[in-house]
């Protein structure tokens, strides 16, 4: 039986085969979970990248993380983290040092003002994703996790 993603999205040729009608509902479900951070965020003049990269150099503690390690612990891959911690820096969020035993190496930690701008965010964050999937019970969302995760397992590596 087939789903209603060819209907949501308006198509009128057939999805071509099941594993093409679960990447299309990925996709189309990530969009739609994507979209009330988003707005969340826009009231706050950050973007979901922005806010991911505070969340992680928060997670990192004070001695922060260099920008592959940054990188490498993104939800969504950003190409250019250093423009994007260069954005940040510039509004005061976050903090840069050098290491001084390899002048190569530069080290990124949440300034006082980025945990001041996301701290606050948290509840709404909790709050928003309770809401989001409150029409699954508990068990079937455990359910979903395990699937994405085995999925996850049978994507080329980043």
């Amino acid at each position: 039986m087939a789903g209603r993603i060819q209907a949501e999205i308006r198509q009128n040729k057939p999805v071509g085969s099941v594993e093409e009608e679960v990447y299309l509902n990925l996709q189309r479900t990530a969009n739609a979970l994507s979209q009330p951070l988003a707005e969340l965020l826009r009231g706050h003049d950050l973007t979901p990248a922005q806010y991911n990269v505070l969340r992680i150099l928060r997670g990192a503690g004070d001695d922060g993380l260099t920008a592959s390690d940054i990188g490498g612990r993104m939800i969504s891959r950003d190409p250019d983290i250093t423009r994007l911690v260069d954005r940040l820096e510039k509004r005061g969020l976050v903090e840069r040092r050098r290491c001084s035993q390899d002048r190569r190496v530069v080290w990124t930690r949440i300034s006082e003002g980025g945990r001041a701008l996301i701290d606050p965010l948290d509840t709404s964050m909790d709050e928003m994703h309770r809401a989001m999937l409150a029409h699954m019970p508990l068990e079937r969302m455990r359910m979903l996790v395990e699937l994405l995760e085995e999925a996850r397992d049978g994507a080329p590596a980043a």
